[in-house]
């Protein structure tokens, strides 16, 4: 693995046998992490609305889909 930084960004080169679903994973984990670096919300608020949306989008799907 080699690291390095440039004046706008930081570039990862990684060997090409390194297991694709793992790095999607960790950059899922990183894009989540800059996405929510500058937020003063408390984790408690963050579950409770996803758990609305969660809630919001299983209704659709059912109502769609004629599911009971």
């Amino acid at each position: 693995m080699i690291l390095e930084r440039t004046k706008n960004e930081i570039l990862v080169r990684l060997p090409a046998n390194v297991d694709l679903t793992e790095l999607q994973n960790m950059l899922d984990y990183l894009e989540y992490k800059e996405a929510t670096s500058g937020t003063k919300a408390k984790q408690k608020d963050v579950d409770e609305l996803s758990e609305t949306i969660n809630k919001s989008i299983w209704n659709r799907v059912k109502s769609q889909r004629d599911i009971k």
